[in-house]
């Protein structure tokens, strides 16, 4: 009888084993709830030698609070900004903003530039941007600055001697022939701020076109951080 006992414990211990298995499996791959897209859950990108995962806040009763929750700013300064914010210049959403840092991002050919000033941005910003304030675009093009700026947007002064080979490259280029930049290996860039009643990327913008970077090499994410928010996308602190 005890064997008899022990044998029937150990059958119910195998089947208990052999039906939990797949329950606790099927769980850890169940399609998120929220996902970004029908077809797209989330997105990972290394950020600060981290991997942060892209994707929409699953409590689907969140709201958003604080200061993104509000309706209305004075005006000036905040003034709703136009969707086309420069000519030749796109203005996109947030899925391309996602689609862009998962592919320019990742592979180093884009950049993603959150415009607003450092305490906004120490605040919380997008997986992947770098923090380039508007007013830094809008600086003296010998400011050091700058310059190191540009160098990060893949971006140089160019050269004035005439046996530099540089300096061949770009007197020929009609578009930038009037520009002190080198923008032969410019990145492609997303720029963004606080949403569509900050002017801080648009400003950022001009200046960018003021110095002679292509309009085609610039996005501007109008949304910015009040849309991104209230879809409930992965916000991280620098």
């Amino acid at each position: 009888m005890y064997q008899s006992f022990i044998s029937k414990m150990i059958r119910k211990t195998i089947l208990f084993s052999i039906l939990s298995v797949p329950v606790l499996w099927s769980s850890s791959i169940l399609a998120q709830d929220v996902n970004i897209s029908k077809s797209l859950p989330y997105v990972d990108i290394e950020y600060k030698n981290n991997i942060i995962r892209v994707q929409r806040i699953q409590d689907d009763k969140h709201v958003l609070k604080g200061g993104f929750a509000k309706t209305s700013r004075n005006c000036p300064p905040f003034c709703i900004q136009p969707m086309n914010v420069a000519r030749g210049v796109e203005t996109v959403a947030e899925l391309e903003v996602v689609d862009f840092i998962s592919k320019d991002v990742k592979q180093k050919t884009g950049v993603i530039i959150d415009a607003r000033t450092e305490g906004w941005h120490n605040k919380g910003t997008i997986p992947g941007s770098i923090n380039i304030p508007f007013t830094v675009f809008g600086m003296d093009e010998t400011d050091p600055e700058l310059v190191a700026a540009m160098k990060t947007l893949g971006v140089k002064q160019k050269s004035t001697s005439s046996d530099d080979d540089s300096f061949w490259s770009w007197a020929s280029d009609d578009d930038n022939k009037n520009s002190n930049w080198d923008f032969s290996n410019a990145k492609d860039l997303v720029l963004w701020c606080n949403g569509m009643w900050c002017g801080q990327s648009p400003r950022a913008i001009r200046s960018l076109l003021n110095h002679g970077y292509p309009a085609k090499k610039i996005k501007y994410f109008r949304g910015g951080m009040q849309t991104w928010l209230i879809l409930g996308l992965t916000v991280v602190k620098p």
